[in-house]
């Protein structure tokens, strides 16, 4: 095995874990909402924060690793397609995880005790669970990238009109699915905050006190 087929194996081990851990993350977040009780949120919470810290690893371990090896990497060129959406996820997405963390915490002392609205709304926010979703399928994308089958134009190889027809292609469907992500995403949680809003406005009447 030559050195181009070693960079190439590796490249494709580095961008598959790093597309593994952040869909894993990405479909963790999915459930999150729609847990069975505060303790069970508060556990997958937890998990989703080790998942998310395991990413973000693996976006230093990209380049440390592409740099000990001998010519051209595509890994860091491929790690850049989810740097994007998982900085959001870093500054934004992780700071409203550990809210929905804290507020399972303090229900989670009673097993029997229902999820209230306003976590479940919480915990499907956009910024939890579309950022780590469009992670993830960044991060897949970036695997024919990382594999040679798909090259940059500027990185040695020069764009043909077939190039610019798939790359025209590929980048419509991935902006499809964001797009569908987020959508659905924004969907999902103003239709729990309105739940909640139902929730705290259907309290029972106080009966009228006698004169």
């Amino acid at each position: 095995m030559n050195a181009v087929d070693v960079n190439t194996a590796v490249d494709v081990i580095l961008i598959g874990a790093l597309a593994g851990v952040w869909l894993a993350a990405g479909l963790l977040a999915e459930g999150l909402p729609t847990v069975g009780s505060a303790r069970l949120m508060r556990r997958r919470a937890v998990l989703l924060t080790a998942l998310i810290s395991a990413g973000a690893a693996l976006f230093v371990a990209v380049p440390v690793v592409t740099g000990l090896l001998p010519g051209t990497s595509a890994a860091p060129a491929a790690a850049l397609l989810p740097a994007a959406p998982a900085m959001v996820v870093l500054t934004m997405g992780v700071r409203r995880l550990s809210r929905v963390r804290r507020g399972a915490g303090a229900f989670a002392t009673a097993p029997l005790a229902p999820v209230p609205p306003a976590l479940r709304a919480a915990a499907a926010h956009p910024l939890i669970t579309a950022s780590l979703q469009v992670t993830g399928l960044a991060a897949i994308v970036g695997l024919p990238l990382a594999a040679g089958l798909v090259h940059l134009p500027g990185h040695g190889v020069p764009a043909t009109d077939g190039f610019t027809g798939m790359a025209g292609i590929a980048i419509t469907v991935v902006a499809i699915a964001v797009s569908a992500i987020g959508i659905r995403a924004a969907l999902r949680h103003s239709r729990l905050t309105v739940l909640t809003g139902v929730a705290l406005g259907s309290r029972p009447l106080r009966p009228w006190k006698s004169m």
